[in-house]
């Protein structure tokens, strides 16, 4: 069973269909000890830093995800709330990355939102293997993190910014693995079955 964090956000169903193709079961909760007891965790979340980080505390889950030791996967907001602090608002986050979310700079040949399919160029060698070229994921934010130690493949979108990254069993996409067709459906499996 995976867990996903009920952490406000609006792309929960999309992730449950991309793993019950996968065949997975899964369930959605904010409660501390299930989240605990589970084998693999999803941090979904698509809409504000501040709503989402304000869900956690109030279901006193910070300090829960900050200690877990299982695999987790943050997925598009979820992945920068695993980051130490957003433009969005100043609020900080979780902390367990020590990056900063900032906001893409407004440019006529980039507007913010970032929206669509972009490709990823990754520098995990394991991850890599999973495709034979460099893959193409579906994209939605404003904000991102910068590119640094712990950055695990990179996408540009006027500049370079982070698409993975992972720090220890933290692992988060910017992307939205459970939109991005078969090339999605290769990661959330890499999720499922590698770690």
């Amino acid at each position: 069973m995976i867990t996903l964090v009920n952490s406000g956000g609006t792309n929960i169903t999309s992730i449950q269909d991309a793993l019950w193709r996968l065949g997975c079961d899964s369930e959605v909760t904010s409660c501390s000890k299930k989240i605990k007891s589970s084998s693999k965790i999803i941090l979904p979340g698509v809409g504000s830093a501040r709503y989402a980080m304000e869900t956690l505390h109030k279901y006193s889950l910070v300090e829960t995800i900050q200690n877990l030791t299982q695999p987790v996967l943050g997925i598009c907001l979820g992945m920068q709330l695993l980051c130490r602090s957003s433009e969005e608002g100043g609020v900080s986050l979780l902390g367990i990355i020590d990056q900063p979310v900032k906001r893409f700079p407004q440019k006529p040949s980039c507007p913010v939102p970032h929206m669509g399919w972009n490709e990823v160029e990754f520098s995990d060698k394991k991850m890599a293997t999973l495709y034979k070229k460099n893959p193409y994921f579906y994209f939605v934010h404003s904000y991102y993190v910068p590119c640094h130690e712990y950055t695990k493949a990179i996408c540009n979108y006027g500049q370079n910014f982070s698409a993975v990254i992972q720090k220890d069993n933290f692992i988060g996409a910017q992307f939205h693995p459970e939109r991005s067709a078969k090339d999605g459906a290769n990661l959330l499996r890499y999720f499922v079955e590698e770690l």
